[in-house]
């Protein structure tokens, strides 16, 4: 992205294009076209202290693929609150529920105005389904929950996806909390898939801590039992909660991701 690129008009919220920002960095560490000179400095930098940062990346947009995949086809879910949506790349969880259910209704919701600039490539349903964007941070539990039951009946099974985001929230905020929340209105039969880096590589952590000092957004990378913890109360369809590329792993957008500091799961709930 240069500098020319358009931004929000009118009341829309203001870009700051002079601190990084998370949705920014991932879209440069995706390959993607979205992103401001800073948020390249700081994705480069991140990239020489842990050259496997976009490894990292694709394995959980992977992730993601196999995940709505098993949810929309398996489990017969048809409607997704996707929470820390990112910018729109390939392969989208609405994309992907609806190649497989056309009727599928899907919520998103993150709180990065160029993401809002965005809405409208995430909006793209097809005429049996719906898709619908949330301007929320992921804390607001009330606020997010109150407008996805516009588009979603939460007397049916919902998919609470949570990809890459939880990491986002320091303990201090009780990440578990949030999740509790979320959860606790879906029916019994719905799914929570959550996946998140972990503090199982020096270098990685090492990446993070530099990331943190000049970002607006701090990161914070938990202990795969941490992770696990996230799923309490959950019956965790297998295999469980492992390394992201050992999740139910097929071909996918991204084959070379290779084994990485992340993990990621899904849980139904009984």
């Amino acid at each position: 992205m240069t500098d020319s690129s358009p931004t929000p008009r009118g009341n829309g919220p203001a870009i700051d294009s002079s601190m990084p920002h998370s949705a920014r960095v991932w879209n440069y560490w995706l390959g993607g076209k979205d992103f401001y000179p800073v948020d390249r400095m700081v994705g480069d930098q991140v990239m020489q202290m842990f050259p496997d940062i976009s490894r990292l990346a694709r394995a959980d947009r992977a992730f993601l693929g196999r995940a709505v995949r098993f949810l929309a086809g398996e489990a017969g879910i048809r409607q997704f609150l996707d929470i820390g949506t990112g910018l729109p790349t390939a392969n989208n969880t609405h994309q992907v529920a609806q190649a497989i259910a056309p009727s599928s209704r899907i919520v998103y919701v993150d709180n990065d105005p160029l993401v809002l600039v965005h809405a409208r490539a995430l909006l793209t349903s097809t005429p049996e389904g719906a898709c619908d964007y949330i301007d929320a941070d992921m804390r607001e539990t009330s606020k997010i929950l109150a407008e996805a039951a516009t588009t979603l009946d939460f007397s049916r099974p919902v998919a609470l996806m949570m990809l890459g985001i939880v990491g986002q929230v320091p303990d201090s905020d009780q990440p578990e909390l949030i999740i509790r929340q979320l959860m606790e209105p879906m029916t019994p039969g719905s799914y929570l898939a959550l996946s998140d880096g972990t503090n199982t590589s020096e270098t990685f952590t090492a990446a993070v801590e530099a990331y943190n000092q000049s970002s607006a957004n701090t990161y914070h990378p938990r202990s795969p039992e941490q992770l696990k913890g996230f799923f309490g109360g959950l019956e965790l369809v297998s295999p469980g909660v492992v390394e992201l590329n050992k999740w139910r792993p097929d071909a996918t957008l991204f084959p070379d991701a290779g084994e990485v500091p992340g993990m990621g799961g899904i849980g139904r709930k009984p």
